[in-house]
């Protein structure tokens, strides 16, 4: 059996959720390879996690152009030699909640590559090395209207929630190779994102206590090691 460290891949990295999820991998001695949209921002991670003696690469990608997909995996096997665990958790301001009576087709065409083909198209490219190796784990990050849809906050949730229904049948089918997948519901902003940082200035009456991503990147590392449950939900919703 190989000794060669284990390869986390962060789809979406950034200083909030990425970040915490590429540190919490790393201390388990993962190498980390961190896919991001803006160069100068995913260098600046790349840099800081290197400081801190974590092995880790950034790929620059538009995630929103799932044909990209399998030239990106080929680019990450060729740095690191091989994938073992995804965590695919982009999203941007350009995505928002709308109401129902407002959404439209276009909104819905423009959003879909991002939060639900791209990821199809990631498992479809990792998938034979899993079948090979009878191991590997699919970690998909989605926002708790995808589990409970509100008034209001459609948009996102409509396709998360189409993202999550093929997670549910993945992980069934995956399990039969000794791979996994799990999703992590989000019902907050997250801290030290850009997002929620931005929303949390912007909204300060209407956001709650942000989400530290230290505690959702556990929570990741929980639904890898144990393969217990399909979805984690944070914070957990109150009675009533």
């Amino acid at each position: 059996m190989s000794d060669t460290p284990k390869v986390l891949v962060v789809f979406g990295a950034g200083t909030g959720l990425g970040a915490s999820v590429a540190r919490r991998f790393a201390r388990e001695g993962f190498r980390v390879a961190l896919v991001a949209r803006r160069k100068h921002r995913l260098d600046a991670l790349v840099e800081q996690l290197i400081g801190e003696g974590i092995d880790a690469a950034g790929f620059t990608a538009d995630l929103s152009q799932p044909a990209g997909v399998p030239a990106l995996i080929d680019a990450v096997r060729g740095r690191f030699g091989r994938i073992d665990v995804i965590e695919y958790g982009p999203i941007s301001g350009e995505q928002s909640f709308a109401p129902a009576t407002k959404l439209d087709a276009a909104t819905l065409q423009k959003d879909s590559p991002l939060l639900l083909l791209t990821p199809v198209e990631v498992v479809r490219a990792v998938l034979p090395e899993w079948a090979e190796r009878g191991d590997g784990a699919f970690l998909m990050t989605t926002g708790h209207t995808a589990v409970a849809p509100r008034p209001y906050m459609s948009g996102v949730g409509p396709l998360m929630a189409a993202a999550r229904n093929w997670l549910y049948s993945l992980n069934g089918e995956l399990a039969d190779i000794g791979a996994y997948a799990g999703t992590l519901s989000i019902a907050a902003f997250i801290a030290r994102s850009e997002t929620g940082e931005s929303a949390a200035s912007a909204m300060p009456d209407q956001v709650g206590p942000l989400v530290d991503p230290d505690d959702l990147a556990q929570h990741y590392w929980d639904l890898y090691t144990k393969r217990d449950r399909i979805e984690q939900i944070h914070p957990r919703p109150t009675a009533g």
